[in-house]
């Protein structure tokens, strides 16, 4: 593959539109599934069909011709590839040399094609029987002295099936160690917002963003991470509802957007304005954001106005006046230094707000992943609840989810903080007395590699080992394991950081056909609107070597209890069997699963605060007391830059689809620094300056990454922003959300450690 050369243009098009088509045209093209891809999207997300591997972004209220997006495309197409990773491949390829090159070019060798086991002899993947493969992961497992001795990750992709298969497996072995690919993103939001709320999900359904008249998008680039919500975003622009953006970064996408499917939009060249405010975000200040828009809202009141929903506030709530005594105690000056927004911009969003009886707020990863990030959705869910925000159609909160599954892979069992209920149902419906020690999240389980107590990595999907902050401390620590096993469909990092024994299982995708002994399968997920529908593949799988997810995880829990009582074999046949016994553990939300599923557009969980149930110990929705305005630890030091991790909108999570960024103006080149013109001017760099970056942490190890090159970008002054995973390895693994050990990989307190040289390009 030639190494194209770097360039930097500034797109000044409409997110969407042509440039969406011309980009998925271009993907299919690539991996040689222009009409294989062209009839896959034609199923994608649709009744019958199979669900988009990509954002957990739901299905329309509305139908559409097509319901995909332009990353969606690139999901499936690099997911239906013709090309294929086989032994002749491994061969021809050690794991050092396979090291060497980039996430992209690992990506573009296509599909895994059959087992295979590290050799460290000749330090490639070797071919390995299925049945070898289980016995030596249960000949691990069961050399363990004990089971907290091994860590069993599943990634958001994963079905409701297998991750509940999955969570029994692992608590019949003995543990409780599941770290999750919600631990890095989304954790925030399952343990911060039950203690406002009573639920850590989302409180809409897509019908709400009709009825909405206002919404507030916060910290979240959705034309990117959820491409299919622009169509909600312009059908409420096309009604005069305001959105309000709140954001380091201007988003192409939420500054103006072409939907692909408006055929006159596309015939005129045509777009939608979408920000009807945009509030330039310092990183970092959004909670005094929030603070000043709240204490502008108290100001009018005790001027006379009727503004708050006294009546919502006095029979749903509690901590009302601490709660607004704490934030009239905010002085204007530091709200507005600390967010970087004047107060007439405050004042005008809290009109808009005050105008509007009915307001969803949007957030994304800019909220979750700071150090206080779980309190920080607690103030958004008390913004909310000050004119009765909850409960009434059009108005909720709206954690936008990244996985397609990573939603429902918590509600089925993956949690490392089970509850003593949750256990309780789990022995009297399968039998066994399950552990009751809470297990490691994501940090916690590079802590116990790193301290050698963890022996045995299991990945169910993903690409945990390079998604982890600390990458150099992490990847020598996954080094250190005696065995690892990554059940994937394509070849990625994780594969090659691996232990001194290691296993590449390669697995039946979503947009595949899942054939066992009682026929075709279908599994489940769980969008981050709690609807649970159905997906059932319709392509050929890529090789005749694949098994599901399912059978993986059941081969595997019998290699390692032999003696279980559990029917492993049959649910391998048969998922419905797998069905039912969620149901039986899940009563209350999954009763009648197998019966509801056969709805083509599935059925909604019940989120309780949709029917101003509260499910919190006083029965009431909480106002949560946060003391001050950072959501940060401060840092004196005059040089310090608040870095933030971002994806290219050619990415998605640690998946590369090509190494531009299109929206952003970088083509070839993802070692990139965003940096305001003045700071970079104060500090003495000339444009597209080549520099190196060093954490600013105070546990005595150095953090740096040499190589960035600097470009203009209007970010807010002391802000930067570049690519994850490239930038991981400066974010400290002790860097997280107290509450929910969250990597605060939005706010890394970084220095310009060198300059290099200055570029040409």
């Amino acid at each position: 593959m030639a190494e194209q050369k770097p360039r930097f243009e500034p797109y000044n098009h409409p997110a969407g539109g042509w440039g969406a088509a011309k980009a998925t045209a271009k993907v299919l093209l690539e991996q040689s599934v222009v009409a294989k891809g062209s009839r896959a999207l034609l199923s994608m997300n649709k009744p019958g069909g199979f669900k988009c591997p990509s954002c957990a972004f739901p299905d329309p209220d509305r139908e559409k011709s097509l319901e995909f997006c332009e990353n969606g495309a690139k999901a499936l197409a690099v997911e239906a590839t013709k090309k294929r990773v086989t032994r002749a491949f491994f061969e021809q390829h050690t794991v050092t040399e396979l090291m060497a090159q980039s996430d992209y070019w690992l990506e573009e060798q296509g599909r895994l094609t059959e087992p295979m086991r590290y050799d460290s002899a000749t330090d490639r993947y070797v071919p390995v029987s299925w049945d070898d493969a289980y016995a030596m992961i249960g000949d691990h497992l069961r050399a363990l002295d004990n089971p907290d001795q091994a860590e069993f990750y599943t990634s958001g992709r994963t079905s409701n099936e297998a991750a509940f298969l999955y969570s029994i497996f692992v608590r019949a072995y003995g543990t409780n160690n599941f770290p999750d690919c919600s631990n890095m993103c989304h954790e925030p939001t399952s343990r911060g917002l039950p203690m406002s709320i009573g639920m850590g999900k989302g409180t809409i359904v897509m019908s709400d963003f009709d009825k909405a008249e206002a919404i507030f998008v916060i910290g979240q680039n959705t034309g990117t991470n959820s491409p299919r919500m622009m169509s909600n975003l312009v059908h409420a622009r096309k009604h005069g509802v305001p959105i309000v953006v709140v954001n380091p970064m201007p988003e192409r996408a939420l500054i103006r957007f072409t939907e692909p499917q408006d055929p006159v939009q596309m015939a005129t060249f045509g777009s939608t304005a979408i920000a009807s405010e945009f509030v330039h975000i310092r990183i970092g200040g959004d909670l005094a954001f929030i603070k000043g828009v709240m204490k502008a809202l108290f100001e009018r009141e005790n001027a006379g106005e009727n503004i708050l929903d006294r009546d919502f506030i006095a029979e749903h709530t509690t901590g009302f006046d601490a709660m607004r005594e704490e934030v009239m105690t905010r002085s204007w000056d530091d709200i507005t230094r600390i967010s970087g927004i004047g107060e007439e911009q405050i004042r005008r969003v809290a009109d808009i707000y005050a105008r509007s009886r009915a307001t969803i707020v949007c957030y994304g990863m800019g909220i979750t992943q700071h150090q206080q990030g779980a309190r920080m959705i607690q103030q958004l869910a008390s913004f909310l609840m000050l004119r009765g925000n909850f409960g009434k159609p059009g108005a909720g909160i709206a954690p936008i989810r990244g996985h397609s599954n990573v939603q429902g892979d918590r509600t089925v069992g993956i949690d490392e903080k089970p509850t003593p209920a949750y256990l309780d149902r789990v022995r009297d419906v399968f039998g066994f007395e399950p552990p009751r020690e809470h297990g490691h999240h994501v940090v916690e389980s590079i802590k116990a590699m790193i301290a050698g107590t963890a022996k045995v990595f299991i990945g169910l999907g993903g690409n945990f080992i390079h998604a982890v902050p600390d990458t150099p401390v992490a990847y020598e620590a996954m080094r250190r394991l005696n065995l690892t096993v990554g059940i994937a469909t394509k070849l990625n990092r994780g594969h090659l950081v691996h232990g001194r024994d290691a296993l590449i299982l390669p697995v039946i995708a979503r947009s595949e056909i899942d054939r066992q002994k009682g026929g075709v399968q279908f599994i489940t997920i769980e969008d981050a609107m709690s609807n649970v529908t159905s997906s059932k593949g319709i392509l050929e799988p890529a090789s005749a070597n694949l098994r599901s997810e399912i059978e993986i995880v059941c081969r595997i829990a019998r290699a390692t209890l032999p003696d279980s009582a559990i029917p492993w074999e049959s649910y391998i046949d048969d998922y419905d069997l797998i069905r039912d016994k969620i149901a039986a553990v899940y009563p209350n939300i999954y009763e009648g699963f197998v019966e509801k599923i056969q709805d083509p557009k599935g059925f909604h969980l019940d989120i309780a605060p949709r029917r101003r149930v509260w499910l919190t110990p006083s029965g009431k929705a909480n106002f949560l007391l946060f003391p001050g305005l950072d959501v940060d630890d401060p840092i004196d030091d005059p040089a310090m830059l608040r870095l933030s991790t971002i994806r290219s909108h050619d990415q998605f999570n640690t998946t590369i689809y090509s190494n531009s960024d299109r929206y952003r103006g970088v083509y070839n080149d993802r070692m990139i620094l965003f940096m305001n013109a003045q700071d970079r001017a104060d500090r003495g760099l000339p444009p597209k300056a080549r520099v190196a970056l060093e954490t600013i942490a105070e546990d005595g190890i150095t953090r740096r990454v040499d190589g960035l090159t600097v470009l203009d970008y209007p970010m807010p002054r002391g802000a930067i922003a570049g690519y994850y995973p490239e930038l991981n390895p400066l974010l400290p693994l002790g860097h997280f959300d107290e509450i929910s050990g969250t990597p605060a990989a939005k706010s890394i307190p970084v220095r310009i450690a060198a300059i290099e040289t200055a570029g040409t390009a």
